[in-house]
């Protein structure tokens, strides 16, 4: 099932374009404070993308890390491209070196699973033991899955990509998504049923 993002937080995306292309060029221009608000736009998304990447101690090092050379990549950014596939592909290269050169391996800490909106009405207390319960098996069972199969279904699913921007994100073909994510979900249904989980 296909779904068109076409706000982010309320406001049209061709407004969240402007608002990016503005900032980025005032912060090619020299303007700091440009740049820092890029940064506290794209924040929460990026963290939580390194979360879903990297192992916890990593995480936020990853991302300063990321939004570092983002911005010394300032100049090579084409202004006409989406900002936020190309900075969180950035936070993934980095992200997937920290995990690369850790001497442990370390399970992901899907942490973003359980965001709630404000807006949103809170469960009962019942919904919310059962729906807890759900999660946990549900992040148990990825954990248990490749690094490859984890990113490419956190990346599309728990940040909410298209296929275009997880293609970004990734570093692959968008067709390259669709298959791995076909692959990485019958791998985790398979692994639900193993494990005795209702899907």
């Amino acid at each position: 099932m296909y779904h068109l993002r076409l706000t982010v937080e309320g406001r049209p995306l061709e407004d969240e374009r402007r608002i990016d292309a503005d900032l980025i060029e005032r912060a090619r221009g020299g303007e700091i404070v440009a740049y820092e608000e890029l940064v506290r736009r794209y924040q929460h998304v990026a963290i939580r993308t390194a979360h879903l990447i990297a192992p916890d101690g990593d995480a936020e090092d990853a991302t300063q890390e990321a939004f570092v050379k983002a911005h010394a990549a300032l100049g090579r950014f084409r202004v006409d491209a989406p900002f936020r596939p190309w900075l969180l592909r950035i936070v993934a290269n980095e992200a997937r070196n920290r995990r690369r050169s850790a001497t442990r391996r370390v399970g992901l800490t899907l942490r973003v699973g359980e965001a709630r909106r404000p807006d949103d009405a809170a469960p009962s207390p019942e919904s919310a033991v059962l729906a807890g319960e759900r999660r946990s098996d549900l992040l148990r069972a990825l954990n248990g899955l490749r690094d490859e199969d984890r990113e490419v279904i956190a990346i599309r699913y728990f940040l909410d990509l298209s296929e275009a921007e997880a293609a970004t994100t990734l570093g692959i073909p968008r067709g390259t998504v669709k298959s791995r994510l076909s692959r990485a979900l019958t791998r985790l249904r398979e692994r639900l049923a193993t494990e005795g989980v209702d899907q």
